[in-house]
């Protein structure tokens, strides 16, 4: 695979001519906006380059697979260069699916890479470690350039935000007034990109080009961050309890269903609470988390909560967070707040303890 910024650096040098398109581009992401975003650079470089017919599938219960095979064997009726575009909404397209997608790899790699006819887009959610393993998979990266366009961590959307500001001609104030209306920006946006850019859009039609302060900013942007119940327990691990007041407000705003969020965070407590047993008894903690499997964002983050949370506090914890789960069936918990959301709260309190 490779990275999002090499694509888009190939799609621009395709635009003007400098090189020639992919016979296969294979993109998978679970950031809509950004999915879009390159859709359209695709199908704009294509389109400079004469590839005006477009041809879109979406594989669902009744799709036909040969007609991804006869797509790309059918000649344009106008004698344009064709785009086929597949769209695999689940991002497993089954036995069969595989299959086909193995032998359409191998056929379209055979053709004349320097003057292609046709070129295949496939669009697909972000997959498992086993999905981009996958044989099917492998042989489509094979025979094109495949992408995975990752979402956006919370520690780098000020940047992101920054450079769309930028785009609108508008900046914000220097220094830390400036950070800290980046900082409300990312409190209210976090979440939906596609809300965030429609804000920033709006910014540029309210304001003339140049600095905006934190105060038109406060003034100007609505709330439209979301939030789910995996961003939420690792906003406790990070021990960020002004963040868990807003996500949780946020997550009870939306409907969120209590029982999975006592579910999520349950996990995390539990796995909290195995890594503190190990540490006290002498036991390597880097170990420990690879033991238990423990990747990516959250091998970052155990450890900080690790080190302020001592097994006292932890089991406290399991004590509360047992509690709210008899509250989301219905049953009392006389020591905890009414409002099970609250004794979440309180719980956040416990992460948080420094």
């Amino acid at each position: 695979m490779i990275k999002i910024e090499a694509l888009e650096k190939h799609l621009t040098q395709v635009k003007v001519g400098s090189e020639s398109p992919k016979c296969l581009y294979v993109i998978s992401t679970d950031e809509p906006l950004l999915l879009m975003e390159t859709q359209d650079k695709l199908r704009a470089a294509l389109l400079a380059q004469g590839f005006a017919e477009r041809d879109a599938m979406m594989v669902e219960k009744t799709f036909n697979w040969s007609s991804l095979v006869s797509a790309n064997q059918n000649m344009s009726l106008f004698g344009d260069k064709k785009l086929i575009e597949l769209t695999i909404p689940t991002g497993k397209p089954g036995r069969e699916g595989g299959d086909m997608l193995r032998s359409y790899a191998a056929q379209i790699s055979l053709a004349d890479q320097t003057n292609l006819d046709t070129v295949t887009c496939i669009y697909m959610p972000r997959l498992d470690t086993a999905g981009y393993k996958s044989a099917w998979f492998t042989a489509l990266d094979q025979a094109g350039s495949a992408v995975r366009i990752e979402s956006l961590d919370r520690t780098v959307l000020p940047l992101w935000l920054k450079q769309r500001l930028k785009v609108q001609g508008l900046e914000v104030e220097p220094g830390e007034a400036g950070e800290r209306s980046l900082e409300f920006l990312v409190s209210q946006v976090e979440g939906n990109l596609i809300a965030a850019h429609q804000e920033i859009q709006k910014l540029g039609l309210m304001f003339p080009k140049g600095v905006v302060s934190e105060e038109q900013f406060r003034d100007a942007i609505l709330n439209v961050a979301r939030y789910n119940v995996f961003q939420l327990s690792e906003t406790f691990l990070e021990g960020d309890m002004n963040r868990i007041n807003r996500m949780l407000d946020g997550l009870k705003g939306e409907g969120e269903a209590l029982v999975l969020v006592v579910w999520s965070l349950s996990e995390e407590i539990r796995l909290l609470m195995s890594l503190r047993q190990e540490v006290d008894a002498g036991g390597n903690l880097m170990g420990a988390m690879k033991a238990k499997r423990i990747w990516g964002k959250k091998e970052q983050l155990f450890p900080g909560a690790v080190r302020r949370m001592n097994m006292a506090t932890i089991q406290r914890a399991t004590k509360m967070i047992a509690d709210i789960d008899k509250q989301s069936k219905g049953i009392a918990a006389p020591e905890m707040p009414k409002d099970p959301w609250d004794g979440l709260r309180r719980i956040g309190g416990l992460f948080s303890y420094q």
